[in-house]
């Protein structure tokens, strides 16, 4: 049965690590609450990476509507200045609709660019980046534990984009990354933005399991993916380019797959691997979370329903 929609202002953020289960709760949630969901996911944006990003079924897509899966090509690119832009054009829409706007994802840094805007890094430098591009990843990383150790420890040490991508900004500005913030550069006139307001409300939730229970999803799900036909996928997507973008190679599953295809693993090796390097992200996506961003987290029972978390989650909402 449905509720009344909340208020604009008490639109709600839900993340959380891989796998634990956001994508079942959001859509309950937003039938609950006469809602639309935002996908607050790095790797969603791509069309064409559906199996290996868990990306919600059209059955979930025709009970909710979604925002931001499928909104670029593999040859495009895309980061957290152009997903702020398209959340801020979706929040807008819901908000016309009177809507509950539910942003939902593991990629904490949108989450924390919408509520409180981007760094202002320089920009990119053809001839370094090309440069630090070549070199091996154990230099870049131990540049940056001197420069920036703060950062070195936050990074995904096995991301090499994003490592080269903060010793550049390290190089051209002489400052650390991880001290490098400012206030986004918005062109709302004196309007207030959506995610000013959403700066304001403040209604955050993260999920957790213990850490078997999620580990054991984890598992279950990898092999999900490949009975679903992620060899298959991965092979389509490189012939349309999927081993050039950089971004898209970072999701884990296809890195894997196309190493795999290349001779350079099993298939069960590959299996094997995936597991291990999604558990180990689901980890520090929840300690990217915990230390960034003030959530009020929920810990789900391993044999607790999805409705029985959202009847949770609606309780401390309205107890606000």
């Amino acid at each position: 049965m449905s509720v009344a929609p909340l208020r604009w202002e008490d639109a709600i953020l839900l993340g959380g690590p891989t796998a634990v289960g956001k994508s079942a709760v959001a859509c309950l949630l937003a039938e609950r609450v006469r809602g639309e969901i935002i996908s607050a996911d790095a790797m969603q944006v791509f069309r064409g990476l559906d199996v290996g990003t868990a990306k919600p079924s059209s059955d979930d897509r025709h009970r909710v509507p979604h925002h931001l899966l499928d909104i670029v090509d593999l040859t495009e690119p895309f980061d957290a200045a152009a997903w702020v832009k398209a959340a801020e054009t979706a929040l807008s829409g819901i908000k016309s609709r009177a809507r509950t706007a539910i942003i939902c994802g593991g990629t904490g840094l949108y989450f924390k660019a919408l509520l409180e805007g981007l760094g202002e890094a320089p920009a990119p430098e053809p001839v370094l980046r090309l440069e630090l591009e070549r070199t091996p990843l154990e230099q870049l990383l131990e540049e940056l534990r001197r420069k920036d150790p703060l950062m070195y420890q936050q990074i995904d040490k096995e991301n090499r984009r994003r490592v080269v991508r903060a010793v550049e900004v390290v190089r051209l500005s002489g400052r650390p990354y991880s001290t490098q913030r400012s206030v986004w550069a918005r062109r709302h006139g004196d309007a207030q933005s959506a995610s000013a307001q959403l700066s304001v409300a403040r209604r955050l939730f993260g999920l957790e399991r213990e850490r078997e229970d999620l580990r054991k999803r984890i598992d279950q799900r990898v092999e999900i993916m490949f009975r679903q036909g992620l060899v298959q996928e991965t092979k389509r997507l490189m012939d349309q380019g999927l081993a050039e973008n950089r971004t898209a190679m970072q999701a884990i599953g296809y890195r894997q797959v196309v190493e795999h295809l290349r001779g350079e693993r099993s298939l069960d090796e590959t299996v094997a691997l995936i597991k291990q390097r999604t558990w180990q992200f689901a980890r520090r996506q929840r300690t990217w979370f915990r230390r960034q961003l003030d959530l009020e987290w929920v810990m789900i029972r391993p044999d607790e329903s999805p409705e029985s978390v959202v009847d949770r989650l609606l309780s401390l909402h309205s107890g606000r």
